[in-house]
């Protein structure tokens, strides 16, 4: 599946909230999602993207770590459905709104956790995804100066 249908998936499933655990789920398949589409920019992407590209999929992978994975059946993982990552910047926008998204809900429910346990594994988590984002807002500045340079070449 297109990785921009996919992230719409995973943003609509978050914003329809539910329970911790329920949340806490989405936010788990969002740094999933969002570690599959670095691993492929940093194989497949375009060169100048490849460095940040793996660095986004190591800090999602630790915004999974820090959580419990979901019990998920067969087939529900939205990262192994991932087959097309299409237009990058597009891509890379899309996701930078995810996780986005994921950081308010995490807040949110460190905001309101009733345990220590749970405060804590929201606040590593909101590190993770801010980094992520951060990252993801990297490679789409890499990819603006590259389409700035691009016309200049070609006028020369």
């Amino acid at each position: 599946m297109d990785a921009v249908r996919l992230i719409v998936t995973s943003r609509r499933s978050l914003a329809a909230g539910g329970d911790v655990p329920g949340i806490l789920a989405e936010v788990w398949q969002a740094q999933a999602l969002a570690q599959a589409i670095g691993s492929r920019l940093a194989v497949a992407g375009p060169p100048e993207l490849r460095g940040e590209a793996l660095g986004l999929t190591e800090l999602a992978g630790r915004g999974c770590g820090v959580l419990d994975p979901p019990e998920l059946a067969p087939g529900e993982l939205r990262a192994g459905q991932l087959t097309e990552l299409g237009d990058a910047r597009h891509t890379l926008m899309c996701l930078g709104g995810l996780l986005g998204e994921v950081g308010i809900a995490l807040v949110g429910l460190a905001c309101a956790a009733d345990d220590e346990g749970t405060y804590w594994q929201c606040m590593e988590a909101i590190d993770a995804a801010d980094e992520s984002r951060d990252r993801v807002l990297e490679m789409l500045r890499r990819l603006a100066d590259r389409e700035q340079v691009l016309p200049e070449r070609e006028a020369g």
